[in-house]
């Protein structure tokens, strides 16, 4: 067996174990905010001046919770593997949705109203666009990293182990990371194929991440709860044990 193969093999193992080691609810509530963030970004939220915000905003902030409770738990390796499946099963979700957009049946709103250009805002809405769903996946498996890497780097360097030590690391690394995921989207798509300038690019960028931060703050107190709770029960230790064997 090649080295590559060896290592591919090794790795859906190292997932297999996690996926059975994570609960499942977190893992459900992850997946569930990655898909929702990316279908309900077609509708805006509000669009004043420089404050640029589309309705995946009241998931965004759900999925960084998510990542940050698993990298307190589980490390920063854990966190990136649980967003690359989030991030897969969301372009299975899109390349369903735009084909079954692309067959001959009426949406139900369309016999409210009755006319076609209904039935196509909806195929089109769902069915998405190629540049949006790229930008997105793009934007989201980068900030995931930045993130999880970030938030362990800051964890290593607090000797405490209370809220207030998971809501610095947690608080940081989600700021920049929700920046560096607005910034990607932004240039992708808003820059390339909407004609924003630099100026709006950034500004709506940190405006976002800031706005999406406060969201995360106000339910950081339940995080921290649940890794408590985690930790209370001894979740996750099959997968602690096999990474232990694994390194010795």
């Amino acid at each position: 067996m090649s080295t590559l193969k060896k290592r591919m093999v090794q790795e859906f193992t190292d997932i297999k174990v996690l996926l059975r080691n994570i609960p499942s609810i977190t893992v459900t509530v992850f997946i569930l905010s990655v898909v929702c963030a990316n279908l309900m970004a077609n509708k805006e939220l509000c669009n004043i001046g420089y404050l640029a915000l589309d309705c995946g905003f009241a998931f965004s902030w759900l999925m960084f919770l998510c990542m940050d409770v698993i990298c307190k738990r589980y490390g920063p390796k854990a966190s990136i593997e649980v967003s690359v499946i989030a991030l897969l099963v969301n372009l299975c979700v899109c390349g369903l949705f735009f084909l079954l957009s692309l067959t001959p049946g009426k949406w139900g709103e369309f016999y409210s109203f009755e006319l076609d250009s209904v039935n196509t805002a909806l195929n089109n809405t769902f069915g998405g666009a190629w540049y949006v769903v790229l930008g997105s996946g793009l934007a989201f498996l980068t900030s995931s990293v930045v993130n999880a890497l970030l938030n362990n780097s800051l964890g290593k360097k607090l000797k405490k182990n209370n809220f207030i030590a998971f809501a610095f690391r947690s608080y940081i690394s989600t700021m920049i990371a929700q920046f560096v995921d607005n910034f990607i989207f932004a240039t992708v798509v808003s820059k390339i194929f909407f004609g924003w300038n630099w100026t709006q690019v950034i500004i709506c960028s940190l405006i976002g991440a800031g706005c999406e931060l406060l969201a995360e703050i106000l339910f950081s107190g339940f995080g921290w709860k649940v890794v408590k709770s985690w930790d209370k029960d001894n979740v996750g230790n099959e997968y602690f044990s096999y990474m232990d064997e694994k390194r010795a």
